[in-house]
């Protein structure tokens, strides 16, 4: 199976290619319920840098789960979304946080 290029011998690797930057799974997950701008993304992941955030949803919306809209106003204006590949993944992440519940429970 080939991915961004290179060859992997298991699909949950490639899912792990996809989703497994230190932001990504937590940007998808907070996209999932509607539209955010930057900025809002910036208020609920107060840890990262801009850089570093803008470069988490760039490889996101490069692989086909988020759009990026910009409305060509002063100031700026961008939101991301979900794009019907990227909802795909949202049951499953819905998935991992009751696992991670049930797991800190005990």
């Amino acid at each position: 199976m080939i991915y961004r290029e290179k060859e992997f011998k298991c699909a949950i690797d490639v899912t792990l290619a996809v989703v497994g930057g230190k932001w990504k799974t937590a940007i998808l997950w907070h996209l999932g319920p509607g539209t955010l701008r930057f900025s809002d993304l910036q208020r609920i992941f107060p840890d990262t840098t801009r850089k570093m955030l803008t470069q988490q949803l760039r490889e996101l919306e490069a692989d086909g789960l988020v759009h990026r809209e910009v409305y060509p106003q002063v100031p700026p204006k961008v939101e991301y979304s979900l794009t019907a590949k990227g909802r795909s993944i949202y049951p499953i992440l819905e998935m991992m946080c009751e696992w991670g519940r049930q797991y800190a429970a005990g």
